[in-house]
């Protein structure tokens, strides 16, 4: 099996960057422009991704070491350690907008990348050092000896790992588990209040038939708005069974083509969250993440969800088995 290059997936990347930027005039950047272009930053931080190197100091001493690597990628210079620190922090909201662009763009690629059935889940992931307990944290007290505390993070509540200090990723996917859109928030940030953040994009923009999600998403005002305009919100709706309405819903989500997406929510988003933790190397019990602060790791695990969009068409393209990373970790690594 012919496998993609290093070389290859640069340029994929390069030339899926160059499109969104022709539709995206808001790329923009008003004064001076970067002096190094968005596409070379987001290729050399997936560099060091899978290299597991997320300290700056240490990414500029690598770039220093690196001369022609640096060349190859298209630095004219090298960036010193805090543009590193800066271009990352500032990277979110671009990733997002091209993760959103590519589920829109691979619309014509193939059907493996439909976006009529949509999934929606929350995963958390541990904060990076020591967990801060919600007692001191609410006091704004920082126990004696507690170092390398990310005093960032809060906590929420995992269905399987119960409490965790953390952040929250919510991703939307397909049915093949090809995200769509991305969004980073602390851990106590419910499923609820992004959802709805992230309503118009859902509802108007990719105007998905169906959009399947758990529990924890149901709320009966938000299922009647979203089929005015179209979308069914399907979820278990455990709570919410009394009434006609809810009745009628009920009726509705066991009806067999609902109660199969219903059926198929956990095997197409959850091990996407697993692909996402593993190219950040978060693969303990907790997923615990490399870096700290809500900024970096809103860049993080956009990135690392970019990282596996790019994975994923490069497979349909070469014929490898859609959510093999593996083929893009050795490359890159």
């Amino acid at each position: 099996m012919v496998k993609p290059t290093f070389a290859d997936y640069v340029r994929l990347v390069y030339t899926l960057f160059d499109r969104f930027a022709q539709q995206q005039a808001a790329l923009a950047h008003p004064g001076h422009p970067f002096v190094y272009k968005h596409k070379v930053m987001i290729v050399f931080f997936v560099i060091m991704q899978f290299k597991r190197i997320f300290q700056f100091e240490t990414q500029h001493t690598w770039l220093e070491a690196h001369p022609d690597e640096c060349q190859d990628l298209g630095f004219e210079a090298t960036p010193h350690r805090t543009t590193l620190s800066r271009r990352y922090t500032a990277l979110y909201q671009l990733l997002q907008d091209f993760i959103a662009f590519l589920g829109q763009y691979t619309q014509a690629l193939a059907s493996i990348f439909s976006r009529e059935n949509l999934y929606e889940d929350k995963s958390l992931f541990k904060a990076q050092g020591p967990v801060w307990h919600q007692s001191d944290r609410a006091a704004g007290r920082i126990p004696d000896g507690l170092r390398h505390l990310d005093t960032e993070a809060t906590w929420g509540k995992s269905a399987y790992h119960g409490w965790v200090y953390g952040y929250g990723l919510h991703l939307t996917c397909n049915h093949a588990g090809f995200p769509q859109l991305v969004q980073v928030e602390t851990a106590s940030v419910s499923e609820s209040q992004v959802i709805d953040e992230k309503a118009t994009d859902l509802v108007t923009t990719l105007s998905p038939t169906t959009l399947t999600a758990d529990n924890s998403y149901t709320q009966a005002t938000r299922i009647r708005q979203w089929a005015t305009q179209g979308v069914a919100l399907l979820t278990p709706a455990l709570k919410w069974v009394k009434g006609r309405y809810a009745q009628a819903y009920h009726h509705f989500i066991q009806e067999p083509a609902n109660a199969e997406l219903l059926a198929k929510r956990r095997t197409a988003i959850e091990p996407m969250f697993d692909l996402i933790a593993k190219v950040i190397g978060a693969t303990d019990n907790h997923k615990q993440l490399p870096i700290q602060r809500l900024a970096k790791v809103r860049t993080a695990l956009t990135l690392a969800t970019l990282t596996v969009q790019i994975a994923m068409i490069a497979n349909n393209i070469w014929g490898v088995p859609l959510h093999n990373i593996s083929a893009m970790m050795a490359a890159f690594t």
